[in-house]
């Protein structure tokens, strides 16, 4: 049985520690850290997973650790455990969910030879309908890398990536959730503006998303074809996407997505 430790009881550890256990992993073999009693009670009552101490114990014989606590806390986390590491006779595979940290600066804290691996989630984890992007540090074999792949697909869909497209993950799925969030936000006061009620312009705004995210998930999907499909010639939706293309929605999304790489190149520095 695979041991797994969960350092950080907040969203994203939740939301991991959840979805491992709906995918069949026993809570008997999750040990977390919570920042406090408070959260790490809750998470134990939910899921029956076992409360660790300290990270030192937590991770003491784990052969699974995810880091899941804010970027500023995770080189002094690895500096609390790296001896324990070192020590353990199981090849202990550490995986950071912080963003902006690279391998280098984790590899330099733990002794040679340990397995990191730095991952890039989003928020969807918590409806396990999360995106993570996963990027081997060079101490890490294939099977680890399977290993930790298949642990985070119980929470959504996984890529492998080279870790030079960090930032590029962060700018398209890291981040991405949000700008769905504000478009669908638009969409709700733009119904307001036609008439809706707020509440019902909203659950339409949604609900649409959805169906299309669900849509555009299927096998073979491309969204050219999906959005050509549904878009008569001299009807309402071409009416819609015309002016869309008019107001420069593309340049708009171009140069978010821009900014939001060159800031996760800064906070990589």
């Amino acid at each position: 049985m695979t041991r797994i430790a969960v350092i950080g009881g907040g969203k994203i550890g939740s939301a991991l520690v959840g979805g491992l256990i709906d995918g069949g992993v026993s809570p008997s073999s999750i040990y977390v850290v919570g920042r406090t009693k408070e959260s790490l009670a809750g998470l134990k009552e939910t899921y029956g997973i076992v409360d660790a101490d300290d990270p030192v114990g937590a991770v003491d014989g784990a052969d699974v650790v995810f880091l899941c606590v804010k970027p500023y806390l995770i080189i002094d986390m690895l500096e609390q455990i790296a001896d324990v590491l070192d020590d353990s006779e199981v090849d202990t595979i550490v995986v950071s969910m912080a963003a902006g940290i690279t391998l280098d600066k984790m590899e330099s804290v733990c002794a040679v030879g340990t397995p990191v691996i730095r991952v890039m989630p989003n928020t969807p984890m918590l409806v396990g309908k999360g995106v993570c992007a996963v990027a081997p540090g060079r101490f890490v074999t294939e099977s680890q890398t399977d290993e930790v792949v298949e642990l985070l697909e119980k929470v959504g869909s996984v890529e492998v990536v080279d870790e030079s497209l960090m930032s590029a993950v962060t700018a398209v799925s890291g981040s991405g959730p949000a700008y769905f969030f504000q478009f669908v936000e638009a969409m709700t006061d733009a119904g307001v503006n036609l008439g809706l009620k707020r509440d019902q312009a909203k659950r339409l705004a949604s609900a649409t998303a959805a169906g299309a995210a669900e849509m555009m998930m299927q096998e073979g999907a491309d969204p050219t074809a999906l959005r050509a499909d549904v878009t008569s010639p001299g009807g309402t939706t071409a009416a819609a996407t015309r002016v869309f293309e008019e107001e420069g929605i593309r340049r708009a999304v171009h140069r978010a997505l821009q900014a939001c790489y060159d800031k996760a190149n800064e906070m990589g520095k």
